[in-house]
């Protein structure tokens, strides 16, 4: 007689549907079930209350029923494949779900496994809210080789602004309609090819991908080498010009929110070993749906361990940290977050925390407000390269909260830990992140809850409203007859062929 053989399919829908309702097949679910939640859960109850002896029956059986399918179906070799399809047992969870809706066995088992996982914990509240305002940064995109393209791919709108390392301009990309920024280096003064600042800047810029860091689409070049653009997504305001326009400070919900995307941002800088070292409002960007993005990267480089000699003269002036202005050459991510501290302050008292003239004057002004320095609170505080010639300040006590009378103690005790004297103490970004401040009432505002501003870059302008004039009718009393005189302060006064007044049309 011919042997006749079966594919693994069929051995399925033949089989298996015929063992479906068998005690042996029903015997086996159990034990099988436990198999699949073991291998997903860590150490579950149930499981180490099973014995030795059920597993070794539970394998017997299973032992069994696979015998037995072999000689129904004569085949004395069966493939792994094939072993696998008919025996519902650990292996066949890792298949496609192709493979296990087939299967009536399988259907069963992971239906059961559903029902008896529990369901996890819900989240905190607060927590869940934070992690929203915070988003996580996207993978990094391999890189991609390709020349650059040519700034007259894009039209010039307008200028924003100029600071120390380029010229911001808004323009509008010609294939796409889509508005964009602009900022070409400064490179005409250079005469020792490309400055390393803006070497540092570019590819920093392309290595940072956050949410809540400026994203730069591509670098296009003019017609000469001192032409270079770095072409950035266009952000309706910084923080710095909207502050000063602003009647009112940010609400303490905003503020939180702001924070916590500032620190989001400097925490991804520090984990891929980066300082920004220039951190400060005018280089906070805010669009309109309540997102900070982080721009100006013309200061920041790469740092190592052990920490290596450094340049002192970074950070603008305001945001400085107490070491930088001593003359230390060693330093880390501290200085990012004396500036955080500087830039949380000006954001609750909406003016700049320590605005100094010079660098004495900025010390006198962080001795004034902290206290003088020494050995205590802050160890090696002598040996710094400009202790002995700073004048000494006759205060050894904090006036940082007289300060801030209005921000709670959390929020008092946040702030103090972002302008610790000592680097090594000084609270970090990822620390920051976790504090209780941004946990209590009033919680962080939905960035999509903010409210929106006319564009200085953009061009837009404020409405401004001229508000009527008072009406003049009183003085034309006497000049009115008897019946004007009796529908004066009503819809229908100067209604008439005088005009003493203003007119209220109907």
């Amino acid at each position: 007689m011919e042997e006749q053989s079966y594919s693994p399919v069929e051995c399925i829908d033949n089989d298996n549907l015929e063992k479906t309702n068998t005690p042996e097949a029903q015997l086996t679910e159990t034990p099988k079930a436990k198999t699949k939640k073991s291998k997903w859960e860590s150490e579950s109850d149930n499981e180490s209350n099973e014995s030795e002896s059920e597993r070794r029956n539970s394998k017997k059986r299973r032992k069994k029923i696979h015998d037995s399918e072999i000689d129904e179906h004569s085949q004395p070799e069966t493939s792994e494949s094939t072993r696998r399809l008919k025996v519902p047992n650990e292996d066949s969870f890792n298949q496609s779900p192709s493979t296990r809706s087939i299967s009536p066995i399988a259907e069963p088992i992971n239906d059961m496994n559903i029902s008896s996982t529990p369901s996890p914990a819900p989240e905190s509240t607060t927590q869940s809210f934070v992690e929203r305002i915070i988003k996580s940064a996207p993978a990094p995109l391999p890189p991609m080789l390709a020349g650059c393209r040519s700034v007259d791919n894009y039209e010039k709108l307008n200028r924003i602004e100029e600071g120390a390392y380029g010229v911001v301009f808004r323009a509008r990309d010609k294939a796409t309609g889509e508005v964009v920024a602009l900022k070409k280096l400064k490179l005409d003064k250079e005469k020792n090819g490309f400055p390393i600042t803006s070497l540092r800047e570019v590819h920093t810029l392309l290595l940072a991908k956050h949410p809540n860091i400026v994203n730069v689409r591509e670098i296009v070049v003019g017609e000469t080498l001192t032409q270079i653009f770095i072409v950035m997504d266009f952000i309706e305001h910084d923080l710095k010009s909207l502050m000063e326009d602003m009647q009112v400070p940010f609400l303490q919900s905003e503020v939180k929110t702001i924070m916590l995307q500032l620190l989001s941002a400097v925490a991804m800088l520090h984990d891929n070993w980066i300082i920004h070292r220039d951190l400060k409002t005018s280089n906070l960007l805010l669009n309109n749906r309540g997102q900070i993005k982080v721009a100006d990267f013309g200061l920041a480089r790469k740092y190592g361990s052990p920490l290596g000699p450094m340049t002192e003269l970074v950070v603008t002036l305001w945001y400085r940290a107490p070491e930088l202005l001593l003359g230390t050459k060693k330093y880390s991510t501290a200085v990012d977050m004396w500036s955080v501290g500087c830039i949380f302050g000006e954001l609750v008292n909406k003016e700049p925390l320590l605005p100094g003239r010079t660098e004495i004057d900025q010390l006198t002004k962080i001795f004034k407000l902290l206290g003088m320095p020494n050995e205590k609170i802050w160890p090696g505080f002598s040996k710094l390269p400009h202790a002995k010639n700073i004048p000494f300040i006759k205060q050894s006590h904090n006036t940082l909260r007289s300060r801030f009378p209005y921000l709670t103690e959390n929020g008092f005790d946040l702030i103090a830990k972002l302008l610790t004297y000592d680097p090594s103490k000084r609270i970090t970004a990822e620390e920051a992140l976790k504090h209780p401040y941004f946990s209590e009432s009033p919680l962080p505002k939905d960035p999509e809850m903010f409210p929106t501003w006319p564009s200085k870059g953009g061009g837009e302008r404020r409405k401004s409203y001229t508000s009527p004039s008072a009406p003049n009718v009183a003085h034309g009393v006497e000049k009115l007859d008897e019946e004007d005189q009796t529908l004066l302060g009503s819809i229908f006064e100067n209604q008439g062929g005088n005009d003493y007044g203003f007119r209220l049309k109907i």
